[in-house]
């Protein structure tokens, strides 16, 4: 991989709001863990550290590299929560067992490097049998949403277009393609733009037959662009 795609992957690119309408996660939740979150303890406030690093500082901007760590941090939630303190110190102990460095968008996790992260975060949640196999059962799903290259860098991701899990895999964010932007991936075409055309008054057919898509693709287009 040059250091162009490498440099263009982890620049700031995404203002908080948009990264977290495109991961279809609160922004309040992808806040915290991007800055980290007060939280109360006897004799003041203490503050949680933060579980991803951005591109850039004030205010905080989103690489296509940070996207993927959030990516994999949505799919950690168990009833809808994420132990941010207990997440931290799992990520920092499997990053140390394995030697390596932003364990949330590393290959690995696919294989043994997940097995170190989930089974040390289970433990510090004292997360059940049944929590467990949900929860690894999870994070497998989203894994199968990113694309590697063969260095074991992310290149491509494949957002869930209404927010849960599913095969399909209709749109990408690329940082190759539209500025990074969402597109309907068989044609490269902005998920922004057919929501856009749809909203000014033109039909789904008739968008589907002026981008060569299917008619199930245009109206997946919109659903991931106005799903909450």
């Amino acid at each position: 991989m040059g250091d162009q795609d490498n440099n263009l992957r982890n620049q700031p690119a995404y203002a908080l709001a948009e990264a977290a309408r495109y991961l279809k996660l609160p922004p309040a939740t992808l806040r915290s863990w991007v800055v980290g979150r007060p939280y109360p303890k006897a004799g003041g406030v203490k503050h949680f550290q933060p579980l991803i690093r951005p591109a850039a500082g004030t205010p905080p901007v989103l690489s296509f590299y940070n996207l993927i760590e959030a990516h994999v941090l949505r799919s950690l939630r168990i009833d809808h929560s994420v132990a941010i303190r207990e997440l931290r110190r799992a990520i920092v102990y499997a990053e140390k067992t394995l030697k390596t460095e932003r364990l949330l968008m590393h290959k690995d996790l696919c294989t043994h490097a997940g097995e170190v992260f989930l089974d040390q975060y289970g433990r510090l949640i004292n997360l059940s049998a049944s929590g467990q196999l949900a929860m690894r059962r999870l994070f497998a799903d989203y894994l199968m949403r990113v694309e590697w290259d063969k260095w074991q860098f992310p290149v491509r991701l494949y957002p869930f277009v209404s927010g849960e899990a599913s095969a399909a895999k209709p749109i990408a964010i690329d940082p190759g393609i539209a500025f990074g932007r969402p597109v309907v991936v068989r044609k490269r075409i902005s998920t922004a733009t057919i929501a856009e055309r749809l909203d000014s008054g033109e039909s789904v057919a008739a968008l589907a037959e002026d981008y060569g898509l299917a008619i199930d693709e245009i109206e997946q287009a919109v659903v991931y662009e106005r799903a909450a």
